[in-house]
């Protein structure tokens, strides 16, 4: 463990590293254990210890102020939908999505103010359009919810002076530098470079009583075990479009 009690030989259990995810049952300490209010139906909750927490807990870092410009990059996957709407209806924060155009409809229904579709703008562009949006401050965070090393490097221009990027989303294949993190450009901006992975068994009580209350709601698609390899097919062809 180290001295902020993070232990850092932690093994994911799943498709990860330890195998155990499509089990009935687990047995476990109470103390680690997370109550699910009765209002809420598993389906319901299931998303919101993963996707759900991952996204309350990297919006609790931001260091945003209610009323303020947030941008949610990936705003129409599985993190996404869900930040969006922990960060309009549970955080009163001002949501630019991020996303392909034909996202639009559920990123704004899921309480986006604005949207932006990564298709129709270059890494300078898409920046200028933030700042269009936001009167010429820029946002006071980044949510980088997308796993895209491009969303990386769009983030830091988006920034309001002293704004923060928070990483969520982990890129697949060989590892690059943020592309555009160059200390000038980080000090001068007096900007912010915040990683964020999961949360804490608090910050999980918190956002399964937002779900609770009616805030958040996953989007979502019941499926037989049998079609686990089918489902996984298509989330790899991104054909669910939002759904997780």
């Amino acid at each position: 463990m180290s001295p902020g009690g993070h232990c850092w030989k932690l093994k994911t259990r799943g498709r990860y590293y330890t195998p155990g995810t499509f089990a009935k049952y687990v047995v476990s300490s109470a103390n680690y254990v997370t109550p699910i209010p009765e209002k809420l139906e598993s389906p319901e909750a299931a998303p919101m210890l993963c996707a759900g927490l991952t996204s309350y807990s990297a919006l609790r870092k931001c260091g945003a102020k209610s009323g303020e410009w947030v941008v949610i990059s990936g705003a129409g996957g599985g993190l996404g939908h869900l930040a969006i709407q922990i960060a309009a209806r549970g955080m009163a924060y001002r949501v630019i999505g991020i996303d392909h155009g034909s996202k639009e409809t559920l990123v704004k229904d899921c309480g986006a103010e604005d949207f932006i579709d990564v298709t129709k703008f270059d890494d300078t562009s898409i920046a200028e359009e933030v700042k269009r949006i936001t009167e010429g401050n820029g946002a006071a965070a980044v949510i980088v919810c997308a796993g895209s090393y491009a969303a990386y490097g769009q983030a830091l221009p988006m920034l309001q002076f002293g704004g923060t990027v928070v990483c969520v989303g982990m890129p697949d294949g060989e590892m690059k530098p943020i592309s555009n993190a160059f200390p000038i450009n980080i000090a001068t901006q007096h900007a912010h470079i915040v990683g964020s992975s999961i949360g804490s068994q608090k910050e999980a009580t918190e956002v399964l009583g937002l779900a609770a209350r009616g805030l958040v709601k996953t989007h979502y698609r019941l499926e037989k075990l049998e079609a686990l390899e089918k489902t996984f097919q298509e989330m790899a062809e991104s054909k669910l479009e939002g759904r997780v």
